[in-house]
């Protein structure tokens, strides 16, 4: 048994004079300067020799991991990839987040997740590795965070077994290897997972303010999702906090002004400016940026009333696949980062349960509160939500999933002889069995001999742990039974992410785990495959790739009219509505990068077309600003017709290249880019360079 911060009886597994009373002798404290070098060469004075080089070897294979071949992903999702082509020219691009160093339109997020890539950028010239690089490093920090946040309470065993979990979650290694805004996402939020941990130990006020700082600053990255975790962190505090209860409210709302200011500077520098002076705000229909955070990217994620959105599936449940408890658990979602979900509900559950007993801030409670409230809420939003969900959205999973299997397996294991926390372990162990056996059995192609491992295995450790007393007490017997155990929770999500790693993603909507294992598209609907609908489009910086299957995706996106795709892909010359089209980043070929590229100087963006990733190949082949009409999808109302035709007239844009014409897929009526679209075509004459039609506006 082990003490808590009041010296009760908890299930913490490993002593810390760190976890010592507020009232504790400074003797029993360690150092606060001294000594910090050596310990990160060799850890702490009192831990196993192994301690360190089992971290080390953690952090250096996540890094391999996350970093190898990254350059075969290309521009991964063009549509940000030109947003960091345009910050790495333009200050003003950078601080707005704008799509085009001309500032025409923003992104449809806030622009913190891009800032990272665009320094890179402006350092090591653009290019793939300058940007998806700092996301890879992004990872590894993460996997370090979760690591420290559980070695502090706990023992390293529970870190390590906590950081291996969250490494090996195959949607992790997909967006740490990737451009989207989740990586900068999800590394602030375990920060501020660990912020609380390290606020409830003393109840010290700067850690309480950092939490909402880290949360804050969270929201520049995605928006909303930030916030998912505010409520588990919030009670967590509210409940084990070691001080009285007007201080711990009185913290909480420094808390929330903490995080007002680290999110709100932006927004309020943003919505203040004149709007005559800044790009327009992407993702919104009114150009203002409320409406962006509590609509599209806010309310509307969880109602489906997403003005402007690209559309969804049309299936039951709502706009994006069905919805309800067992969403994540789908062929969709599931093997994203629901490996060790099951067995991460039965421990939250049974660690709860043998710790309901203990004082108000029993640290072992204290914990599975910070991170199951994470879990909780966040799964809770996703199962739900019927606005724009996508299966790497999952990836905010990963932390919380890996710290409560790294805090529940060794704080269960020192108590195996104790029926309740052998029958959790039992069931643990046999949920993640039958789970991983069930997942691997949906890519039955795919390495068949993984499930007969997971079975054969799962079955002979759990039995091992039910007959856990009559075995011999040898500690090395035990080792084998708790080392097979961790073994079969990581075999099916440690494949998946070598397999992961082991294939290039770029696209709007990439997915984790070998080739098809993903099944249905966005929304879950069955007979399309959404890895092959949105990858693959481009090669290493821009180079032309196969765009296979768009039809299918466009279908299962839910495409009005079946969603005809055209060549969005091939030439930039697109279809007409279809989800495919806007969801595809154009490949201009060299002919028409060079007539693009003719007397480039001379205007302000060489090119206008509809959609921002039809916009993002030209774009980025170019290395100049084109105008993306309708943003994202083609359905925001920027430019209007009149703005269009000043610009025009202002000889301001060179071309305008046919393709998508917008708004077909998305829910907007506005008509702006159909309006441009067809005054273009009738004003102006039509030429043909390779496969894309042009229209030169400039004569």
């Amino acid at each position: 048994m082990t003490t808590n911060v009041l010296a009760r009886p908890d299930l913490a597994t490993s002593p810390d004079p760190r976890q010592a009373a507020t009232a504790a002798p400074a003797s029993d404290l360690p150092p606060r300067h001294s000594g910090r070098v050596a310990r990160l060469v060799r850890g702490r004075p009192t831990d196993p020799l192994w301690v360190r080089p089992a971290l080390l070897g953690l952090l250096f294979t996540t890094a391999l991991l996350y970093l190898w071949d990254l350059g075969a992903s290309g521009w991964a999702n063009s549509y940000y990839s030109a947003a960091v082509q345009a910050g790495s020219q333009s200050w003003k691009a950078f601080f707005f987040g704008s799509f085009d160093a001309s500032n025409s339109i923003t992104v449809d997020k806030a622009p913190a997740f891009l800032w990272p890539m665009e320094l890179s950028a402006r350092i090591f010239g653009v290019n793939t590795w300058s940007m998806l690089v700092p996301e890879a490093l992004m990872g590894v920090a993460t996997v370090g965070l979760v690591y420290a946040a559980i070695r502090r309470w706990f023992s390293p065993a529970a870190g390590l077994i906590a950081g291996v979990a969250v490494a090996l979650t195959p949607v992790a290694t997909l967006m740490f290897r990737f451009n989207n805004p989740d990586a900068m996402l999800v590394l602030l939020l375990t920060a501020a997972a660990y912020a609380t941990m390290r606020a409830l130990e003393k109840a010290e006020t700067k850690w309480v303010l950092a939490v909402g700082g880290f949360v804050g600053f969270a929201f520049l990255a995605k928006m909303f999702q930030a916030f998912l975790v505010v409520p588990g962190f919030g009670f967590a505090y509210l409940v084990a906090a070691p001080t009285t209860i007007r201080r711990r409210l009185v913290q909480l709302l420094g808390a929330l002004a903490a995080m007002v200011l680290s999110g709100g500077w932006w927004v309020a520098i943003v919505s203040l400016w004149p709007a005559g002076s800044r790009p327009y705000i992407g993702g919104s229909q009114d150009n203002s940026l409320l409406n962006l955070i509590f609509g599209y990217n806010g309310f509307g994620r969880l109602t489906g009333n997403e003005s402007g959105s690209v559309g969804g599936g049309a299936n039951a449940g709502g706009n994006w696949g069905p919805t309800g408890i067992t969403r994540l658990f789908n062929s969709s979602f599931g093997g994203q980062a629901s490996w060790l979900l099951p067995a991460a509900l039965v421990m939250l559950a049974s660690v709860l349960l043998l710790t309901i007993k203990t004082p108000r801030t029993a640290r072992t409670r204290a914990a599975m509160l910070v991170w199951g409230g994470w879990l909780l809420v966040t799964a809770v939003a996703f199962s739900f939500g019927q606005g724009i969900i996508h299966q790497y959205y999952t990836v905010a999973l990963a932390p919380p999933i890996g710290a409560i299997i790294g805090i529940g397996a060794t704080a269960l294991w020192a108590r195996r002889r104790q029926l309740a926390a052998r029958l959790a372990l039992v069931a643990a162990l046999g949920a993640t069995t039958a789970w991983s056996a069930q997942l691997l059995h949906r890519t039955s192609s795919w390495h068949p001999e993984l499930r007969i491992v997971v079975l054969v295995a799962g079955l002979a450790t759990t039995l091992a742990l039910v007959f856990l007393p009559l075995l011999p007490t040898r500690r090395s017997l035990w080792t084998v039974v708790g080392g097979t155990a961790l073994g079969i929770g990581l075999i099916g999500p440690g494949a998946y992410s070598l397999a992961t790693a082991a294939q290039p993603h770029t696209g709007a909507i990439p997915t984790a785990g070998p080739t098809g294992a993903s099944q249905g598209g966005p929304g879950g609907a069955p007979g399309a495959t959404a890895r092959t609908g949105v990858r693959a489009l481009t090669g290493t910086n821009g180079a032309a790739a196969p765009a296979t299957n768009a039809a299918a995706t466009a279908g299962a996106i839910g495409a009005p009219g079946g969603g005809t795709v055209g060549t969005g892909g091939v030439g930039g010359a697109g279809g007409l509505g279809g989800a495919g089209g806007i969801l595809n980043a154009s490949t201009p070929s060299a002919e028409l990068v060079a007539t693009l590229d003719a007397n480039a100087d001379q205007y302000t963006w060489i090119a206008a077309t509809v959609s921002a990733n039809q916009a993002a190949g030209y774009q980025l082949a170019t290395g100049d600003p084109v105008m993306a009409i309708g943003g994202f999808n083609g359905t925001d109302p920027s430019p209007t017709l009149a703005q269009f035709q000043a610009d025009v007239a202002a000889h301001k844009i060179h071309y305008f290249i046919a393709g998508n014409s917008g708004g077909r897929g998305g829910q907007s009526s506005s008509g702006t880019a159909s309006a441009i679209t067809t005054w273009v075509q009738s004003n102006f004459t039509a030429t043909t360079v390779g496969t894309a039609t042009l229209y030169d506006l400039s004569i």
